[in-house]
């Protein structure tokens, strides 16, 4: 009984705690709908509509951004004018597509009249973003007659494209337009540019995808700064290094047309200074006393023909031993000295024939040297060359004529003043660089060959858009500036920059006299504007 007992005790106490644990661990299906159902800490199932809820939020947050996307509604066909002439302009298709699409441009002039072979320049473009480089490019023109043209396009994915259409008539007559065209999006947007030199009317309401629109609040705390492009006199100055030489067209060279020997050196030096007439050195030479030697016998038979019945009859010999020695380069004042001695010495001077400075001397005493070997070479430096390196991207500024102002670099309070007097046709193809020349009188003998001498050249002044230099920004190959438009408006607008002077620089086209641009701050609109594009094309 006792045993009985144990295991009607034991027995389902074991299986109790058994099931008791196993409902903890997995609960039978009928207890978890219990559990469910009854109140207590247990959360009530979600509906199956909710999930359906979201989508249908979602779908209609993309929908708006899509709408914002665009950029507001396009219209089927654009009509412009602008300087007499009158643009009609349509997609085709309608809402442009990935790969193939056109414009078609309708010109007439004011009085609707068809206007034929005009210039049509237009493009469809994608500024670079980022890593992402530039897109596309002029479109094909094709002439469809009736003043009717074809712009046929290829676009590379669907974004937002800014279009930019020019056409140009006879007589000079005009018209440039700028906007923008999205993938999928029915029309396009348009608004015509004033013609170049004209003033610049902003737009009523943002056709450009990168326009910026800043808050008076903003405007002050960013401290934006602008300035006007203005139409002025642009000259400027074109700094160089000049070298000195020697005159080419000046320089004398010593040689004489026998053979013989230096038997005395008296310009011994290269850079002694010569007088015409001084000695530069004594040749030995048995040709030359031969020849000497002849001429005064034939002086003395014509010292006795005076007293004969022919006293000219030693005359022609007498002029032919002189010529002879004057070919073979005996100066005038050792022919006088013959004729007067009578007396031929063992050797003979050499004399100079112009003043001016040994620049180059090639012998010495006992030097030997053949007929026409050069001995010496004299420069009269009373005037200089100055010869300057101008490089190639200067050369449209440079002519000759131009003023030039040469200063030494151990005497910078002398100044030479002198025009261009040569510009050299080649082009160095290491450097280049082309080659200028300037005759300069130097008197005082201040310039010297070889020394380095600061040149500079009064570039000619012309009528030009200036602008800060600050206000132009890079854009891969392409340079742009801001236009204020008012209202705190800000448009980027292309520009072809010239010359630069100093901290201001020439604006080629892009830009009307009185033109308000950003000058300081360019680089936050220019942030707020490639946000603004990347926000339109994503």
């Amino acid at each position: 009984m006792v045993n009985t007992m144990n295991r009607s005790t034991n027995g389902p106490t074991r299986r109790l705690g058994f099931e008791s644990h196993a409902r903890l661990r997995r609960p039978p299906a009928a207890d978890a709908t219990r559990a469910v159902a009854a109140p207590g800490p247990w959360l009530p199932p979600v509906p199956r509509i909710v999930p359906f809820l979201f989508v249908a939020l979602a779908a209609a947050i993309a929908g708006v951004a899509a709408i914002a996307a665009c950029g507001g509604p396009g219209v089927d066909v654009v009509r412009l004018e602008q300087g007499g002439l009158v643009l009609e302009i349509s997609l085709e298709p309608r809402a442009p597509r990935v790969g193939a699409n056109a414009l078609t441009l309708a010109l007439r002039d004011a009085a609707g009249a068809a206007i034929d072979g005009a210039h049509v320049e237009a493009s469809v473009r994608m500024p670079a973003m980022g890593a992402m480089a530039a897109m596309g490019g002029p479109a094909a023109i094709e002439p469809l007659g009736d003043g009717r043209y074809r712009a046929d396009f290829e676009l590379a994915m669907g974004s937002t494209w800014q279009v930019e259409i020019a056409i140009r008539t006879a007589p000079a007559r005009s018209l440039r337009a700028e906007g923008s065209l999205t993938v999928g999006s029915p029309g396009l947007r348009l608004a015509a540019l004033p013609a170049r030199g004209a003033a610049r009317e902003p737009a009523a309401t943002s056709t450009h995808p990168g326009e910026v629109v800043l808050t008076p609040d903003r405007l002050q705390r960013s401290g934006i700064g602008l300035a006007r492009a203005e139409k002025m006199s642009l000259s400027s100055t074109l700094r160089v290094v000049g070298r000195v030489v020697a005159p080419e067209s000046e320089l004398v060279d010593v040689s004489l047309k026998l053979r013989g020997w230096a038997a005395r050196v008296l310009a011994d030096a290269v850079g002694v200074a010569v007088r015409r007439g001084d000695v530069l050195f004594e040749v030995d030479s048995p040709e030359l006393t031969a020849a000497a030697s002849e001429y005064v016998e034939a002086l003395r038979s014509q010292a006795r023909a005076r007293d004969t019945s022919a006293p000219d009859r030693a005359d022609a010999l007498a002029s032919a031993a002189r010529s002879r020695l004057t070919r073979f380069g005996v100066d005038d004042r050792e022919l006088e000295r013959l004729a007067r001695t009578l007396e031929v010495g063992p050797t003979l001077p050499i004399r100079a024939p112009i003043s001016g400075f040994v620049v180059e001397k090639n012998l010495v005493r006992g030097s030997a040297f053949e007929a026409g070997e050069r001995l010496y070479r004299l420069a009269p430096l009373t005037t200089v060359w100055v010869e300057a390196e101008v490089y190639e991207a200067d050369l449209a500024r440079v002519d000759v004529g131009l003023s030039a102002r040469i200063t030494p670099a151990h005497d910078r309070g002398h100044v030479f003043e002198a025009p261009v007097t040569l510009l050299s046709p080649g082009l160095d193809p290491d450097s280049r660089t082309t080659r200028v020349r300037i005759a300069v009188a130097n008197p005082e003998l201040t310039l010297r060959p070889d020394q380095f001498v600061d040149v500079e050249l009064a570039l000619p002044g012309a009528e030009a858009i200036v602008v800060p230099l600050s206000a132009v920004l890079q854009a891969g190959t392409r340079s742009f500036v801001f236009l204020a438009l008012g209202d705190g408006r800000f448009r980027p607008q292309p520009v072809e920059p010239g010359r630069r002077v100093g901290e201001a620089i020439e604006i080629r086209s892009g830009l009307a006299d009185g033109d308000t641009i950003v000058r300081s701050g360019t680089f936050l609109i220019a942030a707020e504007s490639r946000l603004r594009a990347a926000l339109e094309q994503w």
